[in-house]
């Protein structure tokens, strides 16, 4: 990691303890001879200078995320750009992405900003869209791309295909199209494989489909995805990381490829991924040879 020199904060604002917590540490941080700049709206509480996520991204060597996992992935698409590092902070326990708790932010940071952070580079998604008004793009995804059957309770119709292969016609609640860091989000809710987040694959994942010997598929990172929406009557909501951004008709067409930007997240120093997966998943943490029977 280069050297840190200027720090851009981010934070949700609904947490409890953002205002007070980043204050401190832009406190801590310019004690230590760093600039600190802030995002526009949270610029705007502590009454200083703020900027645009966009332009903060790629001002500053470390962007400082505080809240949960949804406020890096509103992030990450900016960093990216710019291959500005992340660095995420919980305001609650550890999440997948923010893995540094609040307990620990300053022990973690004097590691990381010593050059001892682990980056972890993030594949991303792309797609593009084909409607009838033409080609709607430019959107990318750190967890995953995502349709959702809209306003109805029938079941959408999804030709799917790999590369221009045609691999099968979903007739499901919708499907994920989900990276390697998405795996442990909705595609696990949806009964997808947990994958470790330095991998480069692609995981295809029905949501409750018709057939269940329909099972989730992980495709090479090469692929390109296509989904062409074939239900006459029904729509589909398109949604990249848990937002919505348009509604698909009969006949629109969905691409997704592996962006041609990463996101690099710094690792906590003091966990592993394992560790992540034990306290997230609530998996037991005795190791193998304490549990074995005396005899």
């Amino acid at each position: 990691m280069r050297k840190v020199k200027k720090v851009g904060l981010v934070a949700n604002l609904t947490k409890e303890k953002a205002l007070s917590c980043t204050s401190d540490l832009a406190s801590w941080l310019e004690s230590r001879g760093i600039e600190v700049l802030w995002e526009k709206t949270l610029a705007k509480k502590e009454k200083k200078d703020g900027l645009e996520l966009s332009k903060l991204s790629s001002s500053v060597d470390l962007l400082i995320v505080l809240g949960g996992d949804g406020t890096i992935l509103r992030t990450a698409c900016f960093a990216a750009r710019s291959q500005t590092p992340i660095v995420g902070i919980n305001l609650g326990d550890f999440g997948y992405l923010t893995e540094v708790n609040l307990g620990e932010v300053y022990s973690a940071l004097e590691i990381i900003l010593a050059g001892g952070g682990k980056q972890s580079k993030r594949m991303m998604l792309e797609a593009l869209v084909n409607t009838d008004e033409g080609i709607r793009g430019g959107f990318t995804a750190l967890n995953d791309v995502v349709l959702n059957r809209a306003d109805s309770q029938k079941m959408i119709e999804l030709e799917t295909y790999i590369d221009d292969h045609y691999l099968i016609t979903y007739r499901a609640d919708g499907l994920i199209i989900s990276t390697p860091t998405g795996s442990t989000a909705y595609s696990l809710s949806a009964g997808g494989p947990i994958v470790f987040p330095n991998q480069d694959v692609i995981i295809i994942n029905p949501i409750c489909p018709h057939t269940l010997t329909n099972r989730p598929i992980i495709v090479p990172p090469t692929v390109t995805v296509k989904v062409i929406l074939r239900s006459p009557k029904q729509g589909a909501i398109l949604s990249l990381d848990g937002q919505a951004v348009l509604t698909l008709r009969e006949g629109n067409i969905l691409t997704v490829k592996r962006a041609e930007t990463a996101t690099i997240l710094i690792s906590s120093p003091h966990r592993d991924y394992m560790e992540i997966l034990r306290s997230k998943l609530g998996w037991g943490s005795l190791k193998m040879n304490q549990c074995k029977r005396k005899d």
